[in-house]
């Protein structure tokens, strides 16, 4: 049976699935003129202005929090061991092709984003959007089977890679910083903590998406910000090897025989392993991330869409590149051809700081994969309740809370493989409606580009969701005169 859901979870995750979603990334790209390169100065500027300021509003969340919700999702183990393990499998050079991976993300979360604002409905005193609503709503009620399909496959995902397999992470962390200070955890404990790990996540779960922005704006923000100080302070420690450690990286990507020593000979195995774990770090194309980015109250759909990208940006290119850049400044002797994961990413950090900094990336991994566990709840309860009503949320969040208990006391491995195939699933039905809508992405990205003050929406919260109809473009001529009167 694990061989068949290996077999299966190969093809999902294989050559055609990554080079689809890399297809529609380029795609987008160039229907959009790059628009995430165009667009990421002022990206930049929107995030550290939204960052050092406190947003109010009485409904949805503010633009901040729905970033931190989504990168809580993004921001995983997946940063710590993942990178770990494509370098290990792929060489140095699958870095390089994570970045160019990057850069495509950048506009499919672009998209996703601007397009679940575009697209949302009202959820009570929220705002509810995603890949569902982005079907239904915009390509009509005839797509909506699509839209079930993909909540489906989310409620699953959401049991699985966003709740078991990360509270099974929490736990070894925890055993990792016992075993730091000579102590053995006890099996009973492992009940324990599950227990009041289910307790936390139910209780968030239950206050909806407006406490989950709340505790991700307070846990992400310090979390990634810890272990990009950390990180730092190592290739600070071996500066010296930091230039030798890019050309690795970049002769890697081309001929990782000559830096692995012939081990790893295929610059297609680089490419596919770079590729892999960078989609499957950030999540661009699942579509996942639209449904914290869908509830923010914004005043142009293309503002949350910046925040996309910055999501992307933080993910890839930051901290999965400080990951990879501290095991090739370490010294540490890599296992080529053997994914070692979160082991090597450890020993990268003990070797230059020492034995202490086990302890501080075991408690990175638990505030990490805690933080995965809320976004994909609140994922998973978004999905739960398109298919059977608003009351589901609530049921939802208690058979979390079981999950929550299950996964810090089973074996996850079969559970891993069955969720990661799923997830990898959630990418058709959100690549075949970002292509379908295409036209109406280009149409806001050209009207924002004209009217950057938002005045499309008259300076309040944008909410153009009921309308079927394409919004006017605004003319040149138009923009003055509406700054005037907002």
């Amino acid at each position: 049976m694990t061989k068949i859901l290996e077999t299966v979870n190969g093809i999902v995750w294989g050559v055609p699935a990554l080079a689809l979603i890399l297809g529609v990334g380029l795609y987008l790209s160039v229907r959009t003129g790059f628009a995430q390169l165009t667009l990421f100065p002022k990206s930049l500027r929107l995030f550290f202005a939204r960052l050092f300021r406190k947003e109010k509003g009485s409904e949805g969340v503010s633009p901040f929090q729905a970033l931190c919700t989504a990168l809580a999702a993004t921001v995983g183990t997946g940063n710590l061991a993942g990178v770990a393990g494509a370098i290990a499998i792929g060489g140095p050079g699958a870095i390089f092709w994570m970045w160019l991976c990057a850069i495509l993300g950048m506009i499919t979360k672009f998209a996703e984003a601007a397009l679940a604002v575009r697209y949302r409905v009202r959820d009570g005193g929220s705002y509810a959007g995603g890949p569902m609503y982005m079907i239904e709503m915009g390509l009509g009620k005839a797509w909506k089977p699509l839209a079930a399909v993909y909540c489906f496959f989310g409620v699953v995902a959401a049991f699985g890679v966003g709740n078991c397999t990360q509270i099974n992470a929490v736990v070894t962390g925890v055993h990792s910083v016992l075993q730091c200070f000579g102590m053995n955890a006890d099996p009973a404990w492992d009940w324990i903590l599950g227990l009041l790990l289910a307790v936390m996540v139910v209780s968030m779960l239950l206050g909806g998406a407006k406490r989950i922005g709340l505790i991700a704006e307070a846990l992400v923000p310090f979390a990634a910000a810890a272990y990009i100080l950390l990180s730092c302070g190592v290739l600070i420690l071996r500066w010296e090897a930091v230039p030798h450690a890019f050309t690795q990286i970049f002769q890697g990507a081309f001929t990782p025989g000559a830096v692995t020593g012939g081990v790893i000979g295929s610059a297609f195995q680089a490419l596919r392993t770079g590729v892999s774990r960078g989609v499957f770090t950030n999540e661009a194309g699942m579509g996942t991330a639209s449904m914290a980015h869908g509830s923010a109250r914004v005043r142009h759909p293309v503002e949350q869409g910046m925040m996309g990208i910055v999501e992307v940006f933080l993910d890839t290119v930051v901290i999965c590149t400080l990951t990879g850049l501290v095991i090739l400044v370490s010294g540490v002797e890599i296992p080529y051809g053997r994914d070692e994961g979160l082991a090597l990413t450890t020993r990268a950090f003990t070797q230059v700081l020492g034995s202490w900094s086990a302890v501080l990336i075991a408690l990175e991994t638990c505030c990490f994969a805690f933080a995965t566990v809320l976004g994909w709840g609140l994922y998973g309860a978004r999905c739960a309740q398109y298919l059977f009503g608003k009351g589901a949320w609530k049921t939802f969040a208690w058979l979390q809370g079981i999950t929550v208990v299950l996964g810090a006391v089973l074996n996850t491995g079969m559970v891993w493989t069955v969720s990661e195939t799923v997830n990898g699933l959630m990418a058709i039905p959100n690549l075949i409606a970002l292509v379908l809508l295409s036209p109406e992405l280009i149409r806001l990205t050209k009207e924002y580009q004209l009217d950057p003050g938002g005045c499309a929406a008259k300076g309040g919260t944008y909410e153009y969701f009921h309308q079927r109809q394409p919004l006017r473009t605004l003319s040149h001529a138009e923009v003055p005169s509406l700054r005037r009167e907002g």
